[in-house]
């Protein structure tokens, strides 16, 4: 089987590969601070669950990151995926504008990997987002591993920021 013949798997990250718990203070003030929230996101720590699934998917499919981080952060989230020894695999982020909610921006780019190649399933805690993946036929894992505070969950819906 070539390369490009296996399926995708398809992980979030915040939430579901990095625990973001450290950093969530900064959504919970206002206004939000945006820019102290991404910047350190390099220093999370990996969520074990969502990493060992990963590894294990990788033995079978083509892993593709999908976030709602915005392009900006594309560096560092890059090194942070290489210092966590996660299987290579392309980066999919959000326009530095892009202001739609993850349930809307993700199920695109579901859709558009899906024109080409199977997606074997999407990996993500986003409960919206997992809804909206399964009502359009996806097969979810949803990440329930890590904490997420509602502060979060609202700029998540509310904000299009991650």
């Amino acid at each position: 089987m070539t390369r490009d013949a296996r399926p995708l798997a398809v992980f979030d990250l915040d939430g579901t590969l990095a625990d973001t718990a450290h950093r969530q203070r900064f959504l919970e003030r206002r206004p939000r601070d945006w820019d102290a929230f991404f910047a350190a996101a390099p220093h999370d720590p990996p969520l074990a669950e969502g990493v060992a699934l990963a590894r294990r998917s990788a033995r079978e499919c083509e892993v593709v990151y999908l976030t709602g981080r915005p392009e900006r952060c594309r560096a560092d989230t890059e090194a942070w995926l290489a210092a966590q020894e996660l299987p290579a695999g392309a980066l999919s982020m959000r326009r530095d504008d892009d202001r739609r909610p993850a349930r809307r921006t993700k199920l695109e780019a579901l859709r558009r990997l899906a024109r080409g190649r199977t997606v074997r399933m999407l990996v993500d805690d986003d409960e919206l987002v997992c809804d909206e993946a399964e009502r359009a036929g996806f097969t979810v894992v949803r990440a329930r591993w890590a904490s997420t505070s509602a502060a979060l969950k609202d700029a998540q819906e509310r904000e299009g920021r991650t």
